[in-house]
């Protein structure tokens, strides 16, 4: 499966000048799973490991998907952090191992007519293979899994309009 969401977000080039950075990019990151809670009232969590991230229904025991520590890339034009799916209860037992990823990539627009910055967010799922996606269970996943991470996602892009990043709970870049 495969899941792409997007949207563009103007802002003034100072304010997109002082968050280009790595730190902020790792604050992008923790700032979609800050949502994913708060969307589910707490009920979907993300447990931080040294090499993981759980995303758990209430508690550890019912981890839903465990992902590898997030990737890294920023350059004068794009930003990049991708989690690879390891495992968990939504997985399918083929798509284990980290051959599918969860990613937001960030790229820098042409400014508007009147000079503000722009960027383009992109939050992608790619490789997916969901426990539920053959026969039935496709159509079980394609009104439950899917829209829900769709419906999510959007409003985890319309938030980033406030530019209320959270601060991260590794802080792995903010040196």
């Amino acid at each position: 499966m495969r899941s792409v969401q997007a949207a563009d977000l103007s802002l003034p080039e100072d304010a997109l000048l002082e968050l280009w950075t790595p730190m902020h990019l790792e604050r992008l990151a923790r700032t979609y799973w800050r949502f994913l809670t708060r969307v589910t009232a707490g009920l979907v969590r993300v447990a931080y490991g040294e090499s993981e991230r759980t995303v758990v229904l209430v508690a550890r025991p019912l981890k839903l998907l465990t992902f590898d520590s997030p990737e890294y890339e920023l350059d004068g034009e794009r930003g990049v952090v991708r989690w690879r799916i390891k495992r968990g209860m939504l997985v399918a037992r083929h798509g284990r191992g980290g051959h599918g990823h969860l990613q937001i990539e960030v790229r820098r627009l042409d400014p508007t007519a009147s000079g503000e910055a722009r960027v383009h967010i992109e939050v992608e799922v790619a490789n997916f293979h969901p426990a539920i996606a053959s026969g039935f269970g496709r159509r079980i996943y394609n009104a439950t899994q899917a829209k829900i991470h769709a419906f999510v996602t959007n409003g985890f892009l319309r938030s980033l309009a406030r530019l209320d990043l959270a601060e991260s709970k590794v802080g792995l870049l903010a040196r």
